[in-house]
């Protein structure tokens, strides 16, 4: 039996976006209902693609400007970087260009991005949008950066098998 690969994908976002909840959701089949701010996290996943193991560390980061000096850290040895944004939080989405592309391409210019839109269960649930007035729904056709494929841990398996700097659906 072969030693599982490793891969170091490190998510980023702003706040609140749900960066935690999607590795959480990911990692133990569990969906969290309380908010908790994270400053630096890690989560592990073993997945097996095309009969190989491969060992996904999964790193959490704080999205919040107070952080902006200790994020970078942990952007070393990076193989992939998971950018989230809220799919109602036009803010999120507007930050993607305006400042996680460049502070990600200036302290790791060659590792691929992968662009995950979050909270899609939310952007059409009317009573939310109501409750929570400043929400800005982003539609499909804005989202529709990033892949198309369901299972993003076997997808950043295979574009590291093909030791790719550029995928199909990455930034």
């Amino acid at each position: 039996m072969s030693t599982a690969r490793f891969i170091k994908c490190v998510t980023v976002g702003d706040g609140a976006v749900g960066k935690t909840c999607m590795l959480i959701s990911y990692t133990s089949n569990t969906f969290p209902t309380d908010y908790v701010p994270t400053v630096f996290d890690n989560f592990s996943a073993n997945v097996v693609v095309d009969g190989s193991t491969v060992n996904l560390g999964l790193w959490d980061t704080a999205g919040q400007e107070d952080y902006n000096r200790l994020r970078p850290l942990s952007y070393r040895g990076a193989d992939v970087f998971l950018l989230a944004f809220s799919l109602i939080s036009k803010a999120s989405y507007e930050n993607i260009s305006k400042k996680w592309i460049p502070e990600l391409r200036h302290y790791a210019p060659t590792v691929p991005i992968v662009l995950v839109g979050t909270k899609l269960d939310l952007r059409d649930d009317k009573q939310y949008l109501i409750n929570h007035p400043g929400a800005t729904p982003i539609s499909s056709a804005q989202a529709r950066r990033g892949t198309e494929e369901d299972d993003w841990g076997s997808h950043l398996h295979r574009m590291q098998l093909q030791n790719s700097t550029e995928c199909e659906g990455c930034v």
